[in-house]
């Protein structure tokens, strides 16, 4: 159970009622994953766009901990992004989002994206992060632009690499 400075908000008969929200995510649902596990250091992917038009894969490691219930204090990720159309004129994106904690406790979300727009030419990618709550992948092909579109970020599902959620 995560307290953290998160809490739920309940009103029952006129009453207000704080109670503490817990968090999971669906990674750990599906494989039954506890925190003590999410931090060992391992191989993620491959992971395609739809069509399999793009494919990364990479590793993941976290720095271990003490208490589960605590962000992880460093995470590192490295792969690659590697295009699989033929098309001149389109991409494939691998997308990071990571949520974080301040200094204050508080949390906050970062984004991090790699691309690759050549024909199985490999992109290869790496980063960093402190007080890590949770690291997700999506993978996408697109039309060339400096970032990626509106479309590639929210639309479709993103795909936990790290969680220490419990």
């Amino acid at each position: 159970m995560i307290t953290r400075s998160l809490a739920g908000i309940a009103v029952a008969t006129g009453i207000l009622v704080l109670a503490p929200i817990t968090v999971s995510t669906a990674a750990q649902a599906a494989t039954g994953a506890s925190a003590a596990q999410a931090a060992a250091p391992g191989q993620w992917g491959p992971y395609y766009a739809a069509g399999k038009k793009a494919k990364t894969s990479g590793s993941l490691t976290a720095a271990p901990k003490d208490d589960a219930s605590l962000p992880a204090p460093y995470v590192k990720v490295t792969g690659s992004v590697v295009s699989l159309t033929r098309r001149s004129s389109t991409c494939g994106w691998a997308l990071f989002r990571i949520s974080y904690f301040d200094s204050a406790n508080q949390p906050h979300l970062a984004h991090r994206n790699y691309r690759s727009c050549s024909y199985g030419t490999t992109q290869k990618f790496a980063f960093d992060a402190k007080n890590v709550g949770e690291v997700e992948l999506k993978v996408c092909t697109e039309a060339k632009a400096s970032k990626p579109s509106v479309n590639c970020l929210y639309g479709g599902t993103w795909k936990p690499l790290y969680t220490y959620y419990q």
